[in-house]
């Protein structure tokens, strides 16, 4: 099983824009879009409540509370239970799903996805887990730096963040200079 691709679910989640179902469909990758296709208002619904159990996961994380982190990973665990299953559509295609057959969409997708964090965070510890630091963002990530110094969700907030700093320095240098 690829714990990795579980855990960017989580992130994919908290990042989404839920207004509605619309929002929630979009949420599915190429790979699952059989999800787009069944879910339902209820499921909606869901996503929502887990979409902020979540944030809250990575907030924790990057705030040192890992203790919390742990306690609301655990909660969610216990919420979208974990029920291993082999399938396949032949003998060459065997592969790991996460919940029982006839799972509702929700609980699928967040079986895999609480499931995914909880693994990383056993591997890699909450401090992995960020939000963004570009305050017009505010979105999570998962820090795979080599040293743990990751601060912004992509390059394109690295690079906005960076040219507002450099542009306030140059404005406040000018101030000072003509005041």
């Amino acid at each position: 099983m690829n714990f990795d691709a579980y855990a960017r679910t989580a992130v994919d989640l908290v990042n989404a824009s839920l207004d509605d179902l619309d929002g929630l469909r979009g949420l599915f990758s190429e790979e699952h879009s059989w999800m787009g296709s069944e879910i339902v208002e209820r499921d909606l619904a869901i996503f929502r409540r887990a979409q902020k159990r979540l944030r809250d996961v990575f907030e924790f994380g990057t705030t040192g509370r890992d203790n919390e982190a742990v306690a609301e990973l655990n909660a969610l665990l216990e919420a979208f239970p974990v029920q291993p299953r082999i399938s396949g559509h032949d003998a060459n295609d065997w592969h790991m799903h996460v919940t029982s057959r006839g799972a509702s969409v929700s609980a699928e997708y967040l079986a895999g996805a609480v499931w995914g964090l909880a693994v990383w965070l056993c591997e890699f510890g909450s401090a992995r887990f960020g939000v963004c630091a570009d305050e017009r963002c505010g979105n999570v990530y998962l820090d795979t730096s080599s040293n743990n110094c990751r601060r912004f969700c992509s390059e394109r907030c690295a690079t906005r963040s960076h040219v507002a700093a450099h542009r306030a320095r140059k404005k406040e240098k000018l101030l000072t200079t003509v005041g």
